[in-house]
C-alpha cells in the first residue's frame, strides 16, 4: 500500500479494479436505479482521486469506499429535489447483470436503510459488527441490534425462504 496522497493513474485503476462492483452494490442498495448508481460510483471514486487519504491495508481502502459511498448516496436521497421525485419513475428501470436480485436480496434491499446497509456489510461483504460498527460509525451493540431486528423483519417477510447462516 503506497502511503502517498498523490497516486498515479495506475494505483486508481488497480484501486478501482478491486472494489467497484463492492461499490457498485453498496449505492444500489440506497439508490435502487442504475442511473443513480453509477453517478454515486463515480462521485465515491472521485473524492478517492480529490481527498487522496493513505490506507493501512486494502481492507482499510475497502472499508472508506464504502463509508464513502455509503455518505454520498444517503446526501443525494437527502437533497430536496429527491424528494420531489416519484419512485415510480423508476420501476421499470431493470438492474444490470452484475447485481443479483433473487428473493432474499430484494428483500435486503427492501429492509429501512439504518437495516439494510448492515445487513448488506454483514452478509453480502463478510464483514463482522465490530468492523461495521467502525465502518459506519456506530457503537458494535447498536449494529447488533440493527442485525437482530433486520434478521426478525427478513424471516417474517421471507418465511421458510430465510435461511439465517452466520
Amino acid at each position: 500500500m503506497s502511503n502517498s496522497l498523490l497516486r498515479t493513474d495506475k494505483e486508481i485503476a488497480e484501486i478501482y479494479t478491486r472494489h467497484s462492483k463492492t461499490v457498485y452494490r453498496v449505492c444500489f442498495a440506497y439508490m435502487k436505479n442504475p442511473a443513480d448508481t453509477e453517478d454515486a460510483v463515480q462521485d465515491t471514486f472521485f473524492q478517492l482521486i480529490k481527498s487522496g487519504p493513505a490506507f493501512e491495508s486494502e481492507e482499510h481502502e475497502k472499508a472508506w469506499l464504502i463509508r464513502t459511498a455509503s455518505n454520498i448516496c444517503k446526501d443525494v436521497l437527502r437533497h430536496w429535489w429527491r424528494r420531489r421525485e416519484n419512485i415510480e419513475d423508476f420501476h421499470d428501470l431493470q438492474s444490470p447483470e452484475e447485481i443479483e436480485t433473487d428473493d432474499v436480496f430484494q428483500a435486503v434491499m427492501d429492509l429501512p436503510d439504518k437495516y439494510k446497509a448492515v445487513v448488506y456489510l454483514y452478509y453480502y461483504e463478510g464483514y463482522t459488527s465490530v468492523e461495521i460498527a467502525g465502518i459506519l460509525k456506530k457503537p458494535p451493540s447498536t449494529v447488533r441490534y440493527y442485525l437482530h431486528d433486520a434478521r426478525a423483519i427478513l424471516k417474517e417477510r421471507l418465511g421458510d425462504d430465510f435461511n439465517e447462516e452466520r
